[in-house]
């Protein structure tokens, strides 16, 4: 799909690219598969140090790359590196070390959100000020998940989601470019031609695409009429080309990895992997749903790509990484019997044969 969406770019430079991003992914993804998931518990706190390092940086004139109006890259000579895609991952990990370390007292205020929403809110404001929203509301939306999976009170969690809401509102309401954004939604036939030009143009491809689609490298939509079509919205190239059946094809697929990732997650051994499985899932899943549901006009324009498909290399590495991680907790839940209590001892791999053969 990505070389076919770059059919109006000389080369076939997507394609490349991709492919070296594909392949570091896929071997981080085996990498990590065969790692011990609960050694991240190690690395959780210092890497979402360094994830915040790197947030800073990139905003930083002359360090951060400047791109459509937003400061989210760091420029490594033939590709671009987007610190937010570590953020996502590492405050996963942060919130699942959490969650571990205090999993009695997690029901309390200090440590059910107190204390883990001040580096929730750091790591959100950052993001914040490249700016970016989608990733923020992303990113907001799964820790509230994970905060209410590791035990915290509902109580706590509503308030400070509710004024989130409103702090964005208020920001998007003073900001005429999202606000642009939002009344194309709203009103897209009196903006097609306008702010809406894409999601009017990524509607026209899916429509034009029926049942079975123009063929494959046949769609027209993608010859300067809608932006950003390998990236973003690279779900309308595969609705004109491959048609409904492919569209829906890709939405059972993610559905597939929902249901999968949350039954890993819920029968991890340990309350780590419970947590940092649940993350994971969340994160996956929603951003397909925002990104499919920006392309079909559905939700308003987030300019978040759909996982494992839209080009880009930090998005699909880290990605990739993640469903290592997912495998890992799969294939450690049975080593030595679920671990629901925090304050047992870890289990030793090296002591597997002096166990009972669980078949």
């Amino acid at each position: 799909m990505l070389y076919s969406a770059g059919m109006a770019q000389p080369g076939a430079r997507y394609l490349n690219m991709q492919l070296v991003w594909g392949g570091l992914g896929l071997i981080a993804c085996f990498a990590l598969t065969i790692v011990d998931y609960r050694w991240f518990r190690k690395i959780a706190f210092p890497l979402l140090a360094f994830a915040l390092v790197l947030l800073l940086l990139v905003l930083i004139p002359g360090i951060g790359l400047k791109l459509n109006g937003a400061r989210r890259w760091f420029d490594l000579g033939p590709m671009n590196f987007q610190p937010s895609e570590l953020a996502k991952i590492s405050l996963i990990m942060a919130l699942a070390a959490w969650g571990q370390l205090h999993g009695r007292r997690m029901s309390e205020f200090k440590y059910g959100l107190a204390l883990p929403g001040g580096a929730i809110t750091v790591t959100l404001g950052l993001i914040f000020l490249e700016p970016d929203y989608g990733t923020t509301m992303l990113l907001a939306s799964v820790c509230c998940i994970l905060l209410f999976v590791a035990g915290s009170n509902w109580k706590y969690i509503v308030p400070p989601m509710a004024m989130g809401a409103v702090l964005i509102g208020v920001s998007i309401m003073n900001d005429p470019l999202r606000m642009k954004r939002i009344m194309a939604f709203l009103h897209p036939e009196q903006h097609r031609e306008g702010v809406g030009f894409q999601s009017y143009q990524a509607m026209l491809a899916l429509g034009s695409g029926g049942t079975t689609g123009l063929g494959l490298g046949n769609g027209r939509q993608k010859l300067g009429f809608v932006p950003e079509q390998h990236t973003d919205f690279i779900f309308s190239v595969i609705g004109e080309e491959l048609g409904v059946i492919a569209t829906i094809g890709v939405v059972i697929a993610f559905m597939a990895i929902v249901i999968c990732g949350l039954y890993i997650a819920w029968n991890a051994r340990d309350r780590f992997g419970m947590i940092l499985g649940t993350g994971i899932t969340f994160l996956i899943g929603l951003q397909a749903f925002i990104n499919i549901g920006v392309v079909t006009s559905a939700l308003p324009n987030k300019g978040l790509p759909l996982p494992f498909i839209s080009y880009g290399g930090s998005s699909l590495v880290m990605m990739l990484g993640s469903v290592g991680i997912l495998l890992s907790i799969a294939s450690y839940h049975r080593v030595n019997g679920p671990e629901h209590n925090e304050h047992e001892p870890d289990f030793i791999p090296e002591q597997r044969e002096l166990l009972p053969d669980s078949t």
